[in-house]
C-alpha cells in the first residue's frame, strides 16, 4: 500500500519511527517530512501535503503527525475527501476505517509512545471498510455535507 506521511516539528522524531515501521511492514512511503525537529514550521502545511496526495491518488491512506494530533486532524479534514481521525486507542483506529471509512491516520506524538503509535499505524493499515449499508448511507451524509448539499 502506499501511505503519505507528515509530520510536523512536533511530530519528530515519531514520524521517523512510523515511516521505518511502514517500510519493514512492506508499505510504500510518500514522505512529506519533516526531518528536523528544531525547524519551524506549521502542521498545516503538512496535513495538506498528505491530504491532497491522497485527493490525487498518489496514495491510499495517510498519517499526519503533530504534537497532539488535534491540529493535524482538523488540517487534514479540511480537503475534500479526506476523512481523518485522531486515534490513540486501537478500537478507534481499525472501527474508524471499517465504519466510517477513514483515509488518514491522525497521531499526537506528544501523547502517545512510540510503542502503541507503531501499533495504531498497523492496526489503521489492517483494517478495511466493511461496505455495510448503514455505513455506506452515512458517508453518503458526510458527502453531502462536504458538498454544501446538507
Amino acid at each position: 500500500m502506499r501511505v503519505a506521511v507528515g509530520a510536523d516539528h512536533g511530530g519528530y522524531p515519531l514520524n521517523e519511527c512510523v515511516i521505518d515501521e511502514l517500510k519493514r511492514l512492506g508499505h510504500e512511503v510518500i514522505d512529506f517530512g519533516t526531518h528536523d525537529g528544531n525547524a519551524p514550521d506549521d502542521y498545516p502545511d503538512y496535513a495538506r501535503a498528505v491530504a491532497e496526495s491522497m485527493q490525487r491518488g498518489n496514495a491510499q491512506r495517510g498519517i499526519v503527525i503533530c504534537g497532539s494530533g488535534v491540529g493535524a486532524c482538523v488540517a487534514a479534514n479540511k480537503v475534500r475527501g479526506i476523512r481523518a481521525c485522531l486515534c490513540h486507542d486501537t478500537y478507534s483506529a481499525h472501527q474508524g476505517v471499517e465504519h466510517d471509512d477513514i483515509n488518514v491516520l491522525c497521531l499526537g506524538a506528544r501523547i502517545v509512545g512510540f510503542e502503541l503509535a507503531l501499533e495504531l499505524v498497523r492496526t489503521f493499515l489492517n483494517a478495511n471498510f466493511s461496505g455495510e449499508e448503514r455505513h455506506r448511507r452515512r458517508l453518503s451524509k458526510i458527502e453531502k455535507i462536504e458538498r454544501g448539499e446538507a
